[in-house]
């Protein structure tokens, strides 16, 4: 089951919303003992949940901000996952001593994603997948350039997610923004 949004500690920190970590974790297709990584890991809310997925494998949450860095230590604290490894590090800075992976989470790349694609991609396994989140048009485009270049077998999808809030008696739609979910499989 995943975790409600209010569950996790916040601050200031950008949070992957529980639908769209539902359908990112599902694209990635984590086993019991997956090694994972969670790049631009945020509060570590994609983190958490890939750990719980993974419980006997391991997750290495790669974040530059110290402010989200420490959110993600408390998180994992508070969630009692033992099995993520918080790296502080701008990628692809702390990617290339990372082990051979089953999946790649691609949340933020700070601008650099094809430096971080071709450090993460010649460590996913065979059968592995990336799967990148992406908020703006030149991210989607990049990413879905890269991995056809590279002979990936890869699909997009977008996905608008709309919440109803209630103000006073009435529900209203409250949208949140749209992500472009990209995955690639190794072939």
């Amino acid at each position: 089951m995943m975790i409600d949004d209010a569950e996790f500690i916040r601050g200031n920190v950008p949070m992957t919303k529980r639908e769209i970590r539902t359908l990112t974790l599902s694209a990635a297709r984590l086993e019991v003992d997956s090694v994972v990584v969670d790049v631009g890991a945020g509060t570590g809310s994609i983190t958490i949940e890939a750990a719980r997925l993974a419980s006997k494998g391991k997750v290495f949450a790669i974040e530059r901000k110290a402010e989200a860095v420490e959110l993600i230590r408390r998180n994992v604290e508070k969630f009692s996952v033992g099995n993520v490894e918080i790296i502080c590090a701008e990628a692809p800075e702390g990617l290339a001593a990372l082990p051979n992976l089953d999946a790649a989470i691609i949340g933020g790349s700070g601008g650099r994603l094809e430096e971080i694609l071709n450090i993460i991609c010649p460590k996913i396994k065979s059968g592995g997948r990336v799967v990148l989140n992406a908020i703006t048009i030149q991210t989607t485009a990049t990413a879905l350039e890269y991995f056809r270049r590279g002979g990936w077998s890869c699909e997009a999808c977008q996905v608008q997610i709309t919440r109803l809030e209630r103000i006073g008696r009435y529900d209203m739609a409250k949208a949140l923004n749209p992500v472009w979910i990209i995955t690639a499989e190794v072939q």
